[in-house]
This record gives structure tokens, C-alpha cells and sequence, in this order.
């Protein structure tokens, strides 16, 4: 996501069009900070998703050598 993808969504939900530097800076800052937490909740899914196939596969491997 860069600049002008922020400039472009804040415009989307409301923001002035015309809003201070300071504002925008605030606004960049705010959006690294949501992309950084969807990243991490992306990535505990992901791991919780491949432990869960990790115990699949150990269960299923039980199984074959009973």
C-alpha cells in the first residue's frame, strides 16, 4: 500500500479532501499500522492452519501403523 492507495481510500471513507500535512502524515502512520496488525493475524491463521494439518497427518499416521 503506498501514498497515494491511502490517500485514495481515505477519500473513500469521508476524509476532507484537502486535510493538513501533519494530518496525512497521521494518516500513513494509522495505515502501516492496520496493514501491520491484518498481517499478523494472517500469519497466526496461517500458522494455526498448518499445526491443525501437522496433527491431521500425525493422527492419520497412527492409524497406518496400528
Amino acid at each position: 500500500m503506498n501514498r497515494d492507495d491511502i490517500i485514495r481510500m481515505a477519500r473513500e471513507a469521508g476524509f476532507a479532501p484537502s486535510w493538513s500535512e501533519a494530518a496525512g502524515e497521521a494518516l500513513e502512520r494509522f495505515a502501516a499500522l492496520v496493514a501491520a496488525a491484518e498481517r499478523e493475524a494472517i500469519r497466526a491463521r496461517s500458522l494455526a492452519a498448518l499445526a491443525a494439518a501437522a496433527e491431521r497427518e500425525t493422527i492419520l499416521a497412527r492409524g497406518e501403523n496400528a
